[in-house]
């Protein structure tokens, strides 16, 4: 059995975060119903290009929200729902007459999970855009790239993932736990400003101790240290070198074949000497070369894989970190007592299947 085993999650279909968030609560076991707004639910071309995998785990619904009687059908699956989540832009649920105030007067326990780039609330929450967009406001996307080019998007894994999805599960489950003490549900307004402004806190709480500064590419972990960066190699791969702390920093010298005489760790005068020197030594051998003279040390290198490479890897192998048809990462966390594979996506339902199914057992 699954951790979230027994709870029942609807989700109104969307794109980025939402659906993201979905596959995590159905990877967990929760039953999850995805309602969409389109007929045809498996037919839409993101569907087609990403439903396989994010889609696993849980049937489509296809409903017309402006239908009196589906709208009449889908407030019946929420009265017997234990929380929602939702992706739209502030107020067009409670047009449709789905909002949180709407919900609850039919189930009083339910947890309202919203996602949204601005938030509920604040002068921009109508607005229009996207992660980049919301990442770009928080500091998060400054931080991020070359010193002498402009920023460059980490792909869509601070805001749609990190700051929006991964922090509606987390609110949605925090409001599970209230409402089975309380009886009473909760409203999560997950905006990805907020997200990803919490996710900089490290950077944040290092600025403020004069350890960090706004200039790109010369601080301790964005590439300005010589040792947390990535090289190139002489056939064009990359690696990874993460050698923060000393010990592991006199292991990566000592496979270049440096003293620390030669090369002085914290002496950010010498970094960009320390850099080419690096970047010299790296590009005399091949990616996998590197990658066997560090394994089995403490040098924090590793071989920066493609999307292609990564599910090889004999560490991703025995932990099957990918797996399923098509191949695609595995649930994670992982939890003792049950296969962490992911579950393909069932057949789409009607909404009668899919209240015989939920209104049999749990009648409103």
């Amino acid at each position: 059995m699954k951790p979230l085993s027994g709870l029942r999650i609807i989700e109104f279909d969307g794109l980025g975060p939402v659906t993201f968030a979905g596959m995590v609560l159905a990877d967990l076991g929760a039953e999850v119903l995805r309602l969409s707004r389109n007929a045809a639910a498996g037919t839409a071309a993101f569907s087609e290009v990403g439903g396989e995998v994010l889609h696993r785990g849980r049937p489509a619904v296809g409903v017309n929200l402006k239908d009196p009687v589906d709208h009449a059908r889908v407030l019946q699956l929420i009265g017997a729902a234990d929380a929602v989540i939702e992706g739209f832009r502030p107020g067009v649920m409670e047009r449709l007459g789905l909002g949180p105030e709407a919900c609850a007067t039919v189930n009083p326990r339910l947890v309202y999970g919203r996602i949204t780039g601005w938030g509920q609330t604040g002068p921009m929450a109508q607005q229009v855009g996207h992660d980049l967009n919301y990442i770009a406001l928080t500091g998060a996307l400054h931080a991020t790239g070359e010193p002498d080019r402009p920023p460059r998007p980490p792909l869509n894994l601070v805001g749609d993932y990190g700051g929006g999805a991964m922090l509606v599960v987390v609110g949605v489950l925090a409001g599970l736990l209230e409402a089975r003490a309380t009886g009473r549900g909760r409203v999560v307004d997950a905006a990805m400003t907020d997200g990803s402004a919490l996710l900089m806190s490290l950077f944040h709480a290092l600025k403020a101790r004069g350890m960090w500064s706004d200039s790109r590419g010369a601080n301790l972990l964005d590439g300005g240290a010589p040792f947390y960066r990535c090289f190139t190699c002489r056939d064009g791969g990359f690696v990874a070198v993460g050698a923060l702390e000393p010990q592991f920093y006199a292991a990566l010298i000592t496979g270049l074949g440096l003293t620390a005489d030669e090369a002085p760790q914290f002496d950010m005068a010498g970094w960009p000497a320390l850099h080419t020197r690096f970047e010299t030594l790296f590009a005399a051998r091949d990616r996998d070369d590197w990658a066997e003279r560090f394994a089995g040390t403490d040098a924090c290198v590793t071989p920066v894989l493609s999307l292609t490479e990564a599910p090889a890897h004999p560490h991703n192998r025995a932990r099957t970190t990918f797996a399923g048809t098509p191949l695609q990462p595995a649930p994670a966390p992982r939890f003792d007592g049950t296969v962490a594979v992911p579950v393909a996506r069932p057949a789409d339902l009607s909404l009668d299947a899919a209240l015989m199914a939920w209104i049999a057992e749990s009648p409103v």
